[in-house]
């Protein structure tokens, strides 16, 4: 009989953020898969579970794969965890679990801490919803590329950031999506947790140390979209794949005008 993958979310910097019954899991399988082993080692010592550890990390997550599966397959149950939070968000996992899927595969969640989550209700912003994107790449093309969908987002867009690309980081998104107020949380579930306002234009963080969440806030007048021209807010629209007339209605509906006020401001397009 085949084992099971158990997906593990592990604490995101307090040692006691983690579930009974992930002790368990982690306590009960055959095999653990850490992202980083000497990372690993310091929680699962500290909860005194003592299992076979292997390397399971981003940059052979394929191989890494395959050894898992073949484990699995021959009966053991493995725990897949990563340095903090839950595996396959911004984490090694995602491929995995869908290989698991593919090959038939019993695979189960055992849910922890997740930073974004975490700094969203710290900030205390009130949202119906928000975008999360996680890392931005390293190129500029590629984090253009990243964000060019979001720039007009009525709702909030979380970022990670490490401490050596977060003023650069900054500077690019004030770069892409204008003024905006942002909150900066750090440390989350550590000592010097802290949530701090910043606008963008001004950004600045000394010395970073530590893992970062920026959290981009809506443009200040609601509707980012309005603060264009009404042809490059209907151009907007059809880049997205919408008929101009289409892009029109949506245009007339974001900014309370008549239909006919947007088609006059259109007619070359």
């Amino acid at each position: 009989m085949a084992g099971t993958l158990y997906v593990v979310g592990t604490p995101i910097g307090n040692l006691k953020d983690i579930t009974y019954r992930a002790v368990e899991t982690l306590s009960s399988v055959d095999v653990i898969a850490c992202e980083d082993t000497r990372v690993s080692l310091k929680l699962l010592s500290y909860y005194n579970v003592k299992k076979p550890l292997i390397s399971y990390y981003k940059q052979k997550e394929r191989e890494g794969s395959e050894k898992i599966i073949s484990l699995l397959s021959d009966g053991k149950n493995v725990a897949l965890i990563t340095d903090a939070g839950m595996p396959c968000v911004s984490d090694p996992g995602a491929i995995l679990v869908s290989e698991c899927r593919r090959a038939g595969l019993k695979v189960e969640i055992v849910p922890g801490a997740s930073a974004v989550v975490s700094a969203v209700a710290l900030s205390g912003i009130t949202s119906r919803g928000f975008t999360f994107l996680g890392f931005l790449p390293e190129k500029r093309k590629d984090k253009e590329e990243l964000v060019k969908d979001f720039k007009f987002s009525s709702e909030p867009v979380v970022f990670y950031v490490s401490p050596h690309e977060i003023n650069d980081d900054a500077k690019f998104l004030y770069e892409s999506f204008g003024e905006r107020q942002v909150f900066v949380v750090h440390e989350l579930t550590k000592m010097f947790e802290s949530v701090e306002e910043q606008n963008l234009s001004s950004f600045s963080i000394p010395s970073p140390k530590g893992e970062y969440v920026l959290i981009v806030m809506p443009s200040a007048g609601g509707n980012a979209l309005n603060d264009l021209s009404i042809a490059d807010h209907v151009r907007h629209y059809m880049q997205s794949g919408m008929t101009k007339k289409d892009a029109i209605k949506r245009t007339a509906s974001d900014r309370n005008v008549d239909k006919n006020t947007v088609y006059s401001e259109v007619l070359d397009l």
